[in-house]
């Protein structure tokens, strides 16, 4: 046998019942886009030096269980025969693509390959690498390479498509002929960084839950119960419902529009219509559709083809892929271009994308939340806004409310981000004085929550003592107008209106011509609403 004869279709078996199997091992099909998700989790528990480790040794028990796959699976002419059809098995499995001619890393001038998943997906999930990245295939060559050769060969990158170089390269050795070259890179292939690893994410794990009970014990005595799901504070009626409504949509697929001004908590409502949702152990994604040019954001929404245009050097998934079996959120739709509209659209009907530069679809298995600052209704008659998409986005529509509409929510958040920031500067959470939280209620907050949560970081930062004075708070704050005191029963506006207007006309003289431009109304609409005050007046007198 030699490895120029391998074929796909003798080393993979596909059975409706038993399953896949890969010569003649029981195999799994993963999604790339998955595996660069982990590799991103690895990366953020582990930091790059544990997640290198745990990636390279993984990829080497690879490489050594399919190199002795392929030892009693086949009957080979040679060993080079046999080591060769190792980089072949790389290209049959979709990990990157490699020439046969070329595909022995212990040839003098190496192995250079092209189209890496793991550059690929280290590039969409982590960024531009500074050192070169395709750890699981340093693993498995090097473990493929070692069974082979009966003795450790270690196999590294020195090249890399994630590190921005135009391919990827690997080169072979024994311990002895890389010599001092290896030592750095040794401890990833002997478990020494992973221990390393794992004793420092122990321990920032144990920081980071004493932390948490310090601030669970601290809003516990600042706030009580302020902070409610998804760490929303909702006690007015209207936000408890916005927030009921939100774990209800999340229980369903239902795409779902949250409406509100800016700095109202949009995304935070959307956190817990993800979080509450079935597809909580996925991705949560978040893109901002204001902040992006219309091909910009085409890109990053349905990814690309490789030189779909100037500078796409890979293939890259949009969000639309990576956020599977989780949330896309879609923030300002609103500032969303037509011609994206129409393509986002068609995404959402047909549950499918196509890549730039690409002319096939691929499916799609995300859930939409998407969120505006604008009245999409009045952008839709204006023709600023497709009609279909605006009705496909609002399935179930959140309307949260500003935050002077919801005054008994204001005291505890601003308590909630004391907290918080006290927390953050390492000191106890100071309090509010009755005339400061008098004056966080009388303020508008045009900034909504944002606004709050700026003003008391900063009233943290500026305090002296353990108690936030009217002078921490900022200027506009402290200036802010008085809310006026309710006096007496409640009336209806519509008598306040009549005792108004009759008390104006009382002070022009009974000129109703006067008494209409005093109060900024036409004659017409004076004498229609005086005409009606006579006729409650005479039916009250019968």
């Amino acid at each position: 046998m030699r490895a120029r004869d391998l074929r796909i279709e003798a080393l993979l078996e596909v059975d409706a019942r038993q399953g896949v199997r890969f010569a003649g091992e029981r195999a799994l099909i993963l999604d790339a886009v998955a595996l660069g998700m982990l590799r991103k989790q690895l990366v953020e528990m582990l930091g790059l030096a544990g997640a290198r480790a745990v990636l390279t040794r993984f990829g080497f028990a690879h490489g050594w269980r399919m190199a002795e796959a392929m030892r009693t699976g086949f009957d080979w002419e040679s060993e080079s025969e046999w080591r060769a059809a190792g980089g072949l098995i790389h290209t049959l499995q979709g990990l990157l693509r490699v020439r046969l001619e070329d595909s022995d890393p212990l040839a003098p001038r190496g192995v250079t390959v092209e189209d890496s998943y793991e550059a690929e997906q280290h590039l969409l999930h982590l960024g531009r690498a500074e050192a070169p990245s395709c750890w699981t295939q340093c693993g498995f060559a090097s473990g493929y390479m070692s069974l082979v050769a009966g003795r450790p060969i270690y196999v590294l990158e020195d090249r890399c498509v994630a590190r921005g170089d135009a391919a990827c390269h690997f080169a072979g050795r024994t311990l002895e002929e890389w010599g001092s070259q290896l030592e750095e890179h040794l401890p990833y292939f002997q478990g020494e960084v992973l221990d390393a690893s794992l004793h420092q994410v122990a321990s920032a794990l144990k920081r980071t839950e004493r932390k948490l009970r310090e601030r669970a014990r601290a809003l516990e005595q600042v706030v009580g119960e302020a902070e409610g799901p998804g760490g929303l504070v909702a006690r007015g009626v209207e936000m408890r419902r916005v927030v009921d409504l939100a774990r209800r949509a999340a229980r369903s697929e239902a795409t779902v529009l949250v409406i509100g001004e800016s700095g109202t908590g949009k995304e935070r409502v959307a956190r817990l219509v993800h979080e509450e949702s079935a597809r909580s152990a996925g991705p949560l994604v978040a893109i901002s559709c204001a902040a992006l040019t219309e091909s910009l954001l085409e890109a990053e929404l349905f990814g690309h083809a490789r030189g779909a245009f100037t500078g796409a050097t890979h293939e890259r998934p949009g969000l639309l892929e990576a956020a599977a079996g989780g949330t896309l959120f879609l923030d300002e739709i609103g500032e969303m271009p037509l011609g994206m509209q129409a393509k986002l659209l068609r995404a959402l009907q047909e549950r499918e994308v196509r890549r730039v530069g690409e002319n096939h679809h691929r499916p799609i298995d995300v859930r939409v939340v998407a969120a505006t600052n604008r009245p999409l209704a009045e952008e839709v008659a204006a023709g600023r806004f497709r009609k279909d998409l605006y009705y496909r986005l609002r399935v179930v529509e959140l309307m949260v409310p500003p935050l002077r509409e919801r005054r008994e929510d204001i005291l505890p958040l601003a308590q909630v981000f004391l907290v918080d920031a006290a927390r953050r500067v390492g000191r106890p959470a100071p309090s509010l004085g009755t005339d400061v939280a008098d004056q966080l209620q009388r303020h508008d907050w045009p900034g909504n929550v944002r606004e709050l949560r700026n003003a008391m970081e900063r009233a943290v930062a500026l305090s002296r003592g353990t108690r936030i004075e009217l002078e921490d708070l900022p200027e506009d704050v402290r200036v802010a107008l008085p809310v006026p005191a309710l006096v007496g029963e409640v009336r209806t506006l519509e008598a306040l209106e009549r005792e108004y207007i009759l008390a104006v006309l009382a002070r022009n003289g009974g000129n109703r011509t006067r008494t209409a431009q005093d109060l900024g109304i036409g004659a017409t609409t004076l004498y229609r609403k005086l005409k009606s005050y006579d006729r409650v007046t005479r039916r009250r007198k019968r």
